[in-house]
């Protein structure tokens, strides 16, 4: 045996520890909670009247039929959407604003990234004073003359989930703004010169050119941002707390309050396996799709 085959032999024999510590951790981590909350899922799970008999499925037949929770899901649905749609509109719009070399572009995409960096609750605060009757926006409409009355912009069911939209929007175009910059980063100067010479014009450069190169990126501004609307509970607990009238209660929300205020762990695991399910459901379904459209480009 050669020395560079030995010497290859011993690093693989190095590695094969860590290779071990990483599986394990991912076992400990991931799989035994998904394996143990599939289990609570089967049970009639209750911490106050300490019962844990197997059920079967009948919590996840109770979901069917559970009205709170499908309209918890429909609201997801709806925030999902829009924030989907909206940040990432919106987060390419910016990135092509400062998508530049000098430092005030640098500056400002700093500036952006901003709202990411901030905890949720922290954003949540910040909006629930702007956005309560007697806070800065209805502040400002009222002393341009735009309205005579405090808007209850979250105290009506239509404008409170509007409000949450509009939040987590915000706070998801710093990170969309970022995926999109660097992805318009990595498009070749000289495709652009190119069409230009051929006579296309900017918008005919978007759509043939910008779009196409920028389709990974793309791909993984969507998918992220739906998974992470997804699984939303810290801005609703903060902003609305679920009102009004049970109206802005994402999935996660009612999960939260299903396990801590009813201390249903058993139904409050069968909510977390179809939110499991429905988000790598929703997941691979785009990621397949923006996939196939980055083959297609």
């Amino acid at each position: 045996m050669s020395t560079h085959v030995q010497t290859r032999a011993r690093h693989r024999i190095g590695l094969a520890p860590l290779a071990l510590l990483a599986l394990l951790l991912y076992a400990a981590f991931l799989i035994y909670p998904l394996v143990q909350s599939f289990i609570t899922s089967l049970t009639n799970r209750n911490v106050l009247n300490a019962t844990n008999a197997f059920i079967g499925f009948a919590n996840f037949a109770e979901l069917v039929h559970d009205e709170r929770f499908l309209r918890s899901l429909g609201f997801t649905l709806v925030v999902v959407l829009f924030v989907t749609v909206v940040s990432n509109i919106f987060g390419l719009l910016f990135a092509m604003l400062l998508n530049g070399p000098a430092r005030h572009y640098k500056i400002m995409r700093t500036l952006v990234f901003i709202p990411q960096v901030l905890s949720g609750v922290i954003v949540a605060f910040i909006w629930r004073s702007i956005l309560t009757e007697n806070g800065l926006l209805n502040s400002v409409l009222q002393g341009t003359g735009l309205t005579q009355q405090p808007i209850s912009w979250l105290g009506t069911p239509a404008l409170a989930t509007l409000s949450i939209c509009v939040v987590v929007s915000w706070m998801t175009i710093a990170f969309t703004t970022v995926v999109y910059t660097a992805a318009l980063q990595s498009v070749p100067a000289e495709l652009h010169e190119a069409a230009r010479m051929d006579g296309a014009g900017p918008l005919n450069r978007f759509c043939n050119v910008t779009l196409p190169m920028i389709a990974p990126g793309t791909t993984i501004s969507v998918t992220l941002t739906l998974i992470t609307t997804l699984k939303l509970f810290d801005v609703i607990a903060v902003l609305t707390g679920g009102g009004p009238a049970n109206s802005t209660k994402s999935v996660a929300f009612y999960l939260i309050d299903v396990a801590f205020t009813s201390n249903r762990f058993g139904y409050a695991s069968a909510i977390a396996m179809v939110l499991l399910a429905l988000t790598a459901v929703l997941a691979y379904g785009v990621t397949y799709l923006l996939r196939r459209r980055e083959a297609h480009l």
